[in-house]
């Protein structure tokens, strides 16, 4: 699963508009920001998804080793984990549309750059880590500024439609792009793949100088990174549902990834045939993520945060089929539901921190939510091989299932998870460049309806693995 990846929006939401006084003309909720926005992911997230499988045949063609390009990998994930809470304290401090520009300037200079040194045969190992971390710690300062611009560029009952719309866009823009990529990466070279890529940030940094942010009002100075930081860990710390949600993740991502990246092509390999099959499953996967998205942009459950929980639990089927292992078909089935389950949890996720967390602090609770989400997956996609070692891959892959199932339920205990519903368009509704989300002083306070799930929305192509984002 990945973070997908999520937003960008800090635009000033189209206002509320009463069916009454409006008579019978349609009802706008995707204004100027929210379109400019979703191309934007979409065209990014269509680079980016290449640029994940032709930076990994950068390293082998250079004469690189596995070790090799789990070397490159980390780094990007390194300093994205390193510089995270830096940039949703930035973002919330100036103009996020400015964070989010320079941020896919360095990721067009770094891809660039990288591209150049595949294309003409001088990469070398230390250059395609250096320029990998770079990219990582752009995408740290993107990825908060992203979700608190999406999440504030709509508002009232539309807003679940609008989020499942575009997750809609970036999963379907990232299964094209992978297909995309590999198809380039076998047919013109990955460096070629990763000019292109460094060319989507180029147009997507342009797109972004659109976005209207007249509306929004100016930040206050505040006392310092420091300070912000703690503002942002209060908003979390102060809510139950978030926080529980957040630490839920932070373990049930670093299992199922440990499963899905380490273990599974495994299984793969000794009882399904191979990479072919393998790739079958995550097709099947990805093809469930679409078809969740296209859900929730019918469905509006009233208790938001307990159907997105509800909807973690088929996460444990992944582990628990490559624990089996079932055939090839049971597999696939058993990945497109989770695919399917996950997305509607990470709408549910959105719709709630629109609704419950106020605009002004979107990107720093954003940046620990991504925190949470990425943190320990290097921790324990290393930890898989000794795991197995010691206990069996068998009882290592029913244990990722367990926990999953264990913390799941363990979060169903908190009653604000249990009760928070999501609201009417009129109670939502916040003041003009708010986005409508309301600072309700925490959640205990809804008697009516709301929502959580790591967000991870911004539509880049991470490899992280949050649902939302």
């Amino acid at each position: 699963m990945t973070r997908p990846p999520a937003p960008d929006a800090e635009s000033p939401p189209e206002p509320a508009r009463d069916p009454a006084a409006a008579g019978t003309a349609p009802r706008r909720w995707a204004g100027r920001n929210y379109t400019l926005l979703s191309l934007a992911a979409v065209i990014t997230n269509l680079g980016a998804s290449g640029a994940l499988i032709a930076s990994a045949f950068a390293v082998l063609e250079a004469g690189g080793s596995a070790t090799d390009v789990g070397l490159v990998a980390a780094a990007r994930t390194t300093a994205l984990i390193v510089f995270i809470l830096v940039g949703g304290a930035v973002a919330d401090r100036i103009p996020r549309h400015r964070v989010m520009v320079v941020a896919n300037t360095v990721n067009c200079t770094s891809q660039g750059i990288f591209a150049a040194l595949v294309i003409t045969g001088e990469a070398q190992l230390w250059q395609m880590v250096l320029l990998s971390a770079i990219g990582g710690t752009g995408h740290a300062f993107f990825a908060p500024a992203a979700e608190g611009m999406v999440l504030s560029s709509v508002t009232g009952e539309q807003a679940g439609r609008a989020f499942a719309l575009f997750r809609v866009g970036i999963n379907g823009a990232g299964i094209g792009g992978a297909a995309l990529g590999g198809a380039m990466v076998a047919g013109v070279g990955p460096g070629w793949v990763l000019a292109v890529d460094a060319g989507a940030f180029a147009v997507a940094a342009a797109l972004r100088t659109f976005l209207d942010v007249s509306g929004i009002p100016d930040r206050e100075p505040g006392d310092g990174i420091l300070a912000d930081l703690k503002v942002g860990w209060r908003e979390v710390t102060g809510r139950p549902w978030l926080w529980s949600i957040v630490l839920q993740f932070a373990v049930v991502n670093a299992v199922v990834a440990a499963a899905e990246a380490v273990y599974g092509p495994l299984v793969a390999r000794e009882h399904l045939g191979g990479a072919g099959p393998w790739g079958l499953a995550m097709g099947a996967f990805a093809a469930g993520t679409l078809a969740g998205a296209l859900v929730m942009t019918r469905w509006k459950p009233r208790r938001v945060l307990l159907a997105g929980v509800l909807s973690v639990f088929p996460l444990a089927l992944p582990p628990a089929a490559l624990a089996v292992p079932l055939p090839v078909a049971g597999l696939a089935g058993v990945m497109f539901v989770s695919g399917a389950c996950i997305e509607v949890f990470a709408v549910a996720w959105m719709m709630a921190l629109h609704q419950e967390i106020p605009e002004d602090k979107l990107s720093r609770v954003s940046s620990y939510d991504w925190l949470g989400s990425i943190a320990l997956i290097p921790v324990t996609t290393a930890l898989a091989g000794p795991m197995q070692d010691l206990v069996g891959r068998s009882a290592a892959l029913w244990g990722c299932a367990a926990l999953v199932v264990v913390l799941t339920a363990a979060v169903l205990c908190v009653p604000d998870v249990r009760q928070l519903r999501r609201r009417t368009e009129h109670a939502a509704a916040g003041p003009a460049g708010t986005g409508g989300a309301a600072d309700t002083g925490g959640a205990a306070e809804a008697a009516q309806p709301i929502v959580k799930a790591p967000s991870g929305g911004s539509g880049e192509g991470t490899a992280s693995a949050s649902p939302t984002g």
